[in-house]
């Protein structure tokens, strides 16, 4: 137990979220069976209140961008404030973001707030929020060990993913993940992650 602990922390220690990817395509089986995983995940009520809308359209990827971009441009604009930015500015992010064209995936993920059984009843579901957070921890660790790097985009507002994906009024866009390998040139910000001592404590 401790052993298979240790091995997958060392497997996901690696993992870094990049923005430079290659234009190489990958198996759509492998994203199918990362979405599956995370429909694994504890949900509210077992309500599973999670959609997972992919394209690796170009036509598709170039409207996310386009759209994705003119949000951006507003939110580095005006929308953020200087600490914010400030924040911001050792990753080197901006308004532009290329990669939603040179990925060969996209992932589009919509939180439920309320559903549909077969009858036609609509009902609510419980903790949404935290029930999609989860099942984007299990995707995007299950794409890790698949080989693959990701990228979570959060463009705000992003209401025009349910457009482009075609979703309905009662799914929220949560993230718009991005999927693939990274490119040759890829360069990493010099970053590091909190120690154990600094996120862990026990209580006797």
């Amino acid at each position: 137990m401790i052993e298979r602990a240790g091995e997958f922390y060392q497997q996901m220690r690696t993992r870094r979220t990049v923005r430079d990817f290659a234009d190489r395509s990958i198996p759509m089986q492998v994203i199918e069976h990362a979405i599956a995983t995370a429909g694994t995940a504890p949900s509210g009520a077992n309500k599973q209140p999670w959609h997972f809308a992919v394209t690796a359209d170009p036509q598709v990827k170039a409207q996310l961008r386009h759209a994705a971009e003119r949000e951006e441009r507003e939110f580095y604009a005006r929308r953020a404030t200087k600490e914010w930015l400030d924040a911001l500015a050792p990753l080197g992010t901006d308004a532009n973001k290329p990669f939603l064209e040179t990925a060969p995936v996209l992932i589009g993920v919509f939180m439920q707030k309320s559903s549909t059984d077969e009858d036609g009843q609509r009902y609510k579901n419980y903790y949404p929020m935290e029930s999609v957070g989860i099942a984007c921890g299990l995707l995007i660790a299950s794409l890790h060990l698949a080989g693959l790097a990701t990228l979570t985009h959060t463009p705000s507002p992003m209401g025009f993913m349910n457009e482009i994906f075609a979703r309905p009024p009662n799914e929220k866009p949560y993230l718009l993940l991005v999927v693939g390998y990274p490119a040759e040139n890829c360069r990493l910000p010099d970053i590091e992650r909190k120690s154990s001592k600094q996120i862990l404590s026990t209580v006797p």
